[in-house]
C-alpha cells in the first residue's frame, strides 16, 4: 500500500479491514507483531519481507506441525522462500481468524495439505500430512502397512469420484461434516 513497514496509515487500516476478516484492533496488533519481527534497517522499507525462519518463531506458529507450509502457501515471494510481507501476514491471520468462513478455511487447509501444489491430495500428500500430525520420530511413525491402510481409509471416505486423489470439492465435502474444523483451524495473536 506504499507505506514503510513501520507505518500504518488510517487509509491503509480501513482498506485492510475491508479486505480481511480482521477487526481494526487485530490489524493493529498484527502490525505491531510483524514490525517486531523486522530488523531495524527493514522497518523503513516499503513492502518489507520477514523471512520464514523469523515468522515460525512466533509462539502462535512455533508448535504448529505445518508452520513452514503455512508460510509457503501465504507467501507472495517470487523466490518461493516462504517470506511474508505485511499483507501476506494479514492474509494468513485473516484465513485463520474466527471470522473467516468455512469455505475460506477449507480452501487454505487444502492448499496447506497439497504439498506438491498440484491441486489434489494424492497418496504422497496424505502420507506427508499424516507424518506431520503424528510426528516423524521412529516411535511415533506409522509402519508402511499402517500408513497404506490409513491412506486407503482416507481415500475410501473422501475420494468421491474414485480417481485415487482428493480434490478441493471432495475435501470441502469432508470438512463440512467436521463440526470442530472451523474452531480448530485458527491462529489468534
Amino acid at each position: 500500500m506504499g507505506t514503510t513497514a513501520s507505518q500504518l496509515s488510517k487509509e491503509s487500516l480501513s482498506e485492510y479491514q475491508e479486505l480481511t476478516f480482521l477487526t481494526k484492533q487485530e490489524i493493529l496488533l498484527a502490525h505491531k507483531r510483524f514490525t517486531e519481527l523486522l530488523e531495524k534497517h527493514e522497518k523503513e522499507q516499503i513492502d518489507a519481507r520477514v523471512p520464514i525462519d523469523r515468522i515460525i518463531t512466533l509462539p502462535e506458529l512455533k508448535s504448529n506441525p505445518f508452520k513452514e507450509r503455512i508460510c509457503q502457501v501465504f507467501s507472495t515471494s517470487e523466490q518461493k522462500d516462504g517470506s511474508l510481507t505485511f499483507e501476506d501476514f494479514l492474509d494468513l491471520l485473516s484465513a485463520f481468524s474466527d471470522s473467516a468462513t468455512l469455505e475460506i478455511k477449507s480452501h487454505y487447509a487444502f492448499r496447506i495439505f497439497d504439498f506438491d501444489d498440484d491441486g489434489t491430495l494424492d497418496c504422497a500428500d496424505l502420507e506427508k500430512l499424516v507424518n506431520c500430525l503424528t510426528g516423524e520420530t521412529n516411535d511415533a511413525k506409522l509402519s508402511s502397512t499402517e500408513m497404506k491402510q490409513l491412506i486407503s481409509n482416507i481415500l475410501e471416505e473422501s475420494d468421491i469420484d474414485k480417481d485415487g486423489t482428493v480434490n478441493l470439492s471432495e475435501f470441502q465435502h469432508v470438512i463440512s461434516r467436521s463440526p470442530d474444523f472451523v474452531s480448530s483451524f485458527k491462529i489468534v495473536l
